[in-house]
């Protein structure tokens, strides 16, 4: 079975480098967007929280819970 683990941590370690990667062009996208304010993907982010909110209670614990996955 230690074969089977070192497989999923490797799988494991290789999502989390991808995700990462993802955010980080995210991030440098947004921060393009602020500096020369299309708006588009800032007024996009605005409206994701937005949704969230709308849903109540439950929205706002399943915006707690992707910033917690977020911050991993």
């Amino acid at each position: 079975m230690a074969g089977f683990k070192d497989v999923m941590d490797s799988v494991s370690e290789w999502l989390k480098s991808i995700i990462e990667f993802g955010l980080s062009i995210i991030l440098v996208f947004v921060v393009i967007d602020i500096l020369f304010g299309s708006a588009l993907i800032v007024g996009n982010i605005n409206a994701i929280v937005a949704s969230f909110a709308d849903k109540g209670v439950v929205g706002l614990i399943a915006l707690f819970l992707f910033m917690l996955i977020y911050r991993k």
